[in-house]
């Protein structure tokens, strides 16, 4: 399957400039060195039309969702939808928020896909992606509905969170003398 996809040839997004530029010099932190590396990681692969598969791991906090914000401005500028698939309600809200803070200057639209999306939003939204108006969706599973047809889309991100069982205190989990196991 790997080898097949790599012969896939795929649409090239160039960077935007000066959009681009100003975009990263608004994000109010300092990039991490795996950030800086991820982002130029994922716009090479863009730049050159390959399909992406790539995988971005780190602790909350980190930067991560800086990273894909990044990845999906170059492809919404470029004219191409990005769907955004997350686990949980509160991601869900919680990553429309920070899109909608971080692209406020910016000619992208968005909108949410979600249970706490009311019926009749969730109507217009579902006709927006349809019709290509929306540029960046971010939603639960929703987004895999048989309603859902993105007219134009160019990305697909996967947020997945994956707990973890970690002892804490440098103690085994089994030893430990609370009941949460």
């Amino acid at each position: 399957i790997a080898a097949k996809r790599s012969l896939k040839k795929g649409k090239k997004y160039r960077i935007q400039e000066p959009y681009y530029s100003n975009f990263i010099n608004e994000f109010e932190f300092q990039d991490t060195e795996d950030q800086v590396t991820a982002t130029s990681d994922i716009l090479s692969d863009l730049s050159h039309g390959v399909p992406m598969d790539r995988l971005i791991c780190g602790d909350v906090g980190f930067g991560k969702t800086e990273v894909a914000l990044r990845g999906a401005f170059n492809v919404a500028l470029n004219g191409a939808q990005v769907a955004i698939i997350v686990p949980t309600t509160l991601l869900c809200q919680q990553h429309y928020e920070n899109f909608i803070k971080r692209f406020k200057n910016y000619p992208i639209k968005l909108g949410q896909l979600s249970r706490l999306v009311s019926t009749s939003e969730t109507s217009l939204t579902l006709e927006k992606i349809n019709n290509g108006e929306l540029d960046i969706v971010v939603g639960t599973h929703a987004l895999l509905g048989n309603k859902v047809k993105c007219k134009n889309l160019g990305m697909r991100m996967i947020d997945e969170e994956q707990p973890v069982a970690v002892p804490q205190n440098d103690q085994p989990a089994h030893s430990r003398s609370d009941n949460h196991g």
